[in-house]
């Protein structure tokens, strides 16, 4: 066991842990417009990049960083890089595939500079950089023509040289640990996590990170988008030797319990869950306040389902702190 996974282990078997929050719906109330996106060094692009936040970390580090230092300060252990789509396949929607590995080195040592900082103010409460590997914008495992099924626009070989681009930037930038999350698609999680195993299998120099593997339950039939159950997502996965396996996004606290539960019993190790605040509503806004979010995840805590907990789309470090008072001791 590595040090960081030895360490990480030995807070998990005192306390929950505690993941920060939402991203998107911070960057939304900063209300950035084409410019800030694009900031001096990419005025000149030739396509439209507003809602590329991933492009952040280099054109409003600023931005990015508060947002990080209020979940810090909100009470989060383990702070998210912005890389959810910091990968060549999503980043060729803007044309900026050879800026993949930069955005990830940046996003890591943004988040590291920030959790070293507070770590260095309260040792007793150290805090950790992870590096997110988000799902893609393609799916392995189906086709996205209905009049040919066998059709794939991506193949497994492309996930895991994408990915691999994209840990070598978090792994250099500082990142404490890899978080593959929002999977939608078992088969691109396999990648990632094939990425992961062999680019430290080929440094054996280097410090082999420990995995946060998270999945989404995309409905309330309990499935993937590919149409597994929480048992066998897990059951697919669980070769990977993770720190933690969990679930995140699409359902608020209520609708997810069961799976929640269900994760539970079914891993071997740590747990982990970080929800939407609610379901969205009809302006694709989250009504769900910090306090019933609090409830709600004591109530998990209590039950003895989690260990790792933070908040998905729209929460906000009120959110976090209200989640961290509740699971407390």
């Amino acid at each position: 066991m590595t040090t960081r996974h030895a360490l990480l282990t030995d807070l998990l078997q005192s306390r929950i842990l505690i993941l920060d929050g939402g991203m998107g719906t911070m960057i939304q109330r900063h209300q950035l417009q084409e410019a800030d996106y694009r900031g001096s060094r990419f005025a000149g692009w030739p396509h439209d990049v507003k809602g590329n936040n991933d492009l952040l970390v280099l054109t409003r580090p600023d931005v990015i960083g508060g947002i990080h230092q209020a979940y810090l300060d909100a009470g989060a252990d383990i702070i998210e890089t912005n890389t959810f789509n910091a990968t060549s396949i999503a980043m060729a929607d803007y044309g900026m595939e050879g800026l993949v590995h930069e955005m990830n080195v940046a996003a890591a040592r943004l988040v590291k500079e920030l959790c070293e900082a507070e770590t260095a103010r309260n040792p007793a409460k150290p805090r950790f950089c992870a590096g997110v590997l988000g799902p893609t914008n393609r799916t392995c495992s189906i086709s996205p023509d209905v009049n040919d099924p066998g059709y794939r626009n991506i193949s497994f070989d492309e996930l895991v040289s994408s990915y691999t681009e994209a840990i070598d930037g978090l792994v250099a930038g500082g990142a404490d640990l890899l978080l593959v999350e929002t999977i939608f698609d078992t088969l691109n999680a396999k990648a990632a996590v094939f990425a992961i195993q062999r680019y430290f299998d080929l440094r054996p120099e280097l410090e082999r990170l420990p995995i946060m593997i998270s999945g989404t339950i995309t409905d309330q039939s309990g499935r993937t988008l590919t149409g597994q159950t929480t048992e066998a997502f897990y059951n697919s996965l669980s070769h990977a030797d993770a720190l933690s396996f969990g679930l995140n996004c699409a359902l608020g606290p209520d609708l997810l319990r069961p799976y929640v539960e269900e994760m539970s019993r079914v891993s071997a190790g740590f747990v982990s869950v970080h929800a939407n605040a609610g379901l969205p509503n009809a302006f694709g806004g989250y009504d769900l306040a910090p306090a019933d979010m609090g409830r709600a995840v004591r109530e998990w805590a209590e039950a003895g389902l989690i260990n790792i907990v933070g908040g998905c789309c729209g929460t906000t470090p009120e959110h976090i702190a209200a989640i961290a008072e509740a699971v407390a001791g």
